[in-house]
Order: C-alpha cells, then sequence, then structure tokens
C-alpha cells in the first residue's frame, strides 16, 4: 500500500531536518565525553553508525587531522567519499620553517588518511595563530587549497563568538564552527549568527549536549557540577513541565533556529544515534533565557576540573 501525500510530506520533512544534522567522530577516534560509558567505538560500529545515519539523510562528518585520534584513518578504512567531510589543522607548531607547505602537507595527508579527494571544509582548530605575525600567510594557504580544489570551504572553529571581531575584520569565511547548546547561546545572543547569516557564512554548531553533560542522570553527574544545582533544577523543571527528555531538549533549542545550517553531533554507540533520530520532530520548543549561562567554569569544558 502507498502512503498517503500527507505522509509523504511528514517524512520529507523529518529528512530535511536529518539534513542538517552532522555526525561528530572524536568518539570515533579515541575514548571523548564526560558522559562518555563505552570508550572508544569499535570500527564496526562507526560503520554501521554511518550507515544508519547516511539511510536518513544525514550527509556531513566533522573530524580533526590530530585531536581526535586516528578517527580519519577509521573513516578512510570504511569509506567516506559519498560524505561531506570536514576536518581541522591541528595547532601549527612553533618551529614551522614554511606554513605554506605545512598545510599543504596536513591536507594531503588528511585526504590520504580519509581516502577522498577533496574536504568540504577545512577549519582551523586554533583561529588565534591568524592574528600573528604570519597570519596572512596561513590564510593565503588555506585559500590555495581552495583553488586547487582540495577543500571546499575554509573557516575557523571557535570558542567564543569574541573571537570573531578580529577574524573578520581582517579575512573572509566560509564557514564557522561555534558552541552552542540550552546553557550557551551566546553565538545568537550576541548578534553574530544573523550576522554570519548575512555575510553568506555557513554556520554549524557543536557541543549541542555539553559532551553530554546535559543528558546525565543527575544522580552520576560528576559532584564539579553541583554548586550550578539551582542551575540544574530549572533545566529539569522546565523538561517536566513540557514533557520533553534532555535529548528533545537539546536538540529544540538548535534545531529550533534557521540560521544553523548544520548540528554535530556526537554519539559513542548505534542506540545513541537512533535516540537522536527519533528525538529530531517537526516541533521543537525554545529554552527559557533563564537557563543561558555565561560561566566558563560551566560553558567550557577546557575548564572542568573532574577529578
Amino acid at each position: 500500500m502507498g502512503s498517503s501525500v500527507g505522509d509523504e510530506k511528514k517524512f520529507y520533512g523529518k529528512l530535511v531536518e536529518m539534513n542538517r544534522l552532522a555526525l561528530g567522530t572524536a568518539q570515533f577516534g579515541l575514548s571523548y565525553g564526560v558522559a562518555n560509558q563505552h570508550g572508544q567505538v569499535s570500527i564496526d560500529q562507526v560503520a554501521e553508525i554511518l550507515r544508519v545515519a547516511s539511510s536518513v539523510g544525514v550527509d556531513t562528518l566533522d573530524t580533526a587531522m590530530i585531536t581526535y585520534g586516528d578517527s580519519e584513518q577509521r573513516l578512510g578504512e570504511i569509506g567516506v567519499s559519498s560524505w561531506r567531510v570536514i576536518s581541522k589543522l591541528p595547532e601549527i607548531p612553533a618551529d614551522t620553517a614554511d606554513i605554506s607547505s605545512w598545510v599543504e602537507q596536513s591536507v594531503y595527508e588528511s585526504l590520504q588518511r580519509l581516502q577522498i579527494s577533496q574536504l568540504y571544509g577545512l577549519l582551523l582548530h586554533r583561529p588565534n595563530q591568524l592574528l600573528g605575525f604570519q597570519g596572512k600567510v596561513l590564510y593565503q594557504s588555506l585559500n590555495l587549497m581552495k583553488e586547487q580544489g582540495l577543500v571546499r570551504k575554509i573557516g575557523v572553529s571557535i570558542y567564543n563568538p569574541t573571537e570573531l571581531e578580529s577574524l573578520f575584520n581582517e579575512f573572509s569565511w566560509d564557514l564557522i564552527q561555534a558552541p552552542f547548546n540550552v546553557l550557551d547561546r551566546t553565538l545568537e545572543k550576541s548578534g553574530w549568527l544573523s550576522q554570519l547569516k548575512q555575510l553568506g557564512v555557513e554556520v554549524h554548531v557543536r557541543s549541542v549536549f555539553l559532551q553530554g553533560l546535559l543528558l546525565m542522570n543527575p544522580l552520576i553527574r560528576p559532584t564539579y557540577f553541583q554548586r550550578w544545582q539551582s542551575l540544574w533544577q530549572t533545566w529539569e523543571n522546565w523538561l517536566a513541565d513540557n514533557r520533553l527528555t534532555p535529548l528533545q531538549g537539546c536538540l529544540g533549542c538548535v534545531l529550533s533556529n534557521p540560521d544553523i545550517d548544520r548540528v554535530v553531533v556526537g554519539v559513542d554507540s548505534l542506540v545513541q544515534l537512533q535516540e537522536i533520530i527519533a528525538a529530531t520532530t517537526e516541533q521543537y520548543l525554545i529554552p527559557p533565557n533563564n537557563l543561558c549561562y555565561d560561566d566558563p567554569d560551566l560553558i567550557n569544558p577546557a575548564q572542568w576540573t573532574l577529578t
């Protein structure tokens, strides 16, 4: 029996939303995330995760050349030529004499590991290096990768939108990746998100689950986070009042914003991916503003002290 036109439209809408998801691959190359209970994902399960994600319309992978362990190598072994792959350059070593050659070699080696001919996106993991004395050479090197067809889009991965003013004063970019979640909506509140869209910049957001912290059972949340107990209570009350799971609340926060092009989600199991697919609905609720928080000790995982 064929489905009705209404059913087809609903299914198409679901595929469009799935297309806004990008699969983060940090868990594929190392044990990553405060809530990770499983460690590094096996290569067989990575292959199955990619297969299922692709089948529902996800077409973008987010990886890195060094900081995600052997993620690129494993993706290449599985085969990702049909995907849009975004990778990140690491910090340039201090003793690098020829930045242009270093960038070119890094990109070639990345493509070799991934077994593809072009990166959809090449991001700088440490964009503050652009503001140093060799910044213009670095920027020219990135553009050269575009001219040679090795990279389709160049951009930066930032931690705070305050970085963008200096980066856009001197350079232009195709793609920006930034954190965005229930607690950290600085990209939107600062006005930078709408400004980026006006400039025609593609915007990807990461840390939507705050390394899994926003999804954790309160009973197993590390003691480091107890000082924000009133905030957790507000979050849990809002979810309960709206009959949402933490996953639905997190995804709704980012997918409800049409200026966000891709939402990077990391998974460490096929079950997690299936839960994300199930939670990606067409109706979203925007969390209240009293959940926005700007304390870097909470919203920046680099500042967590969990031991």
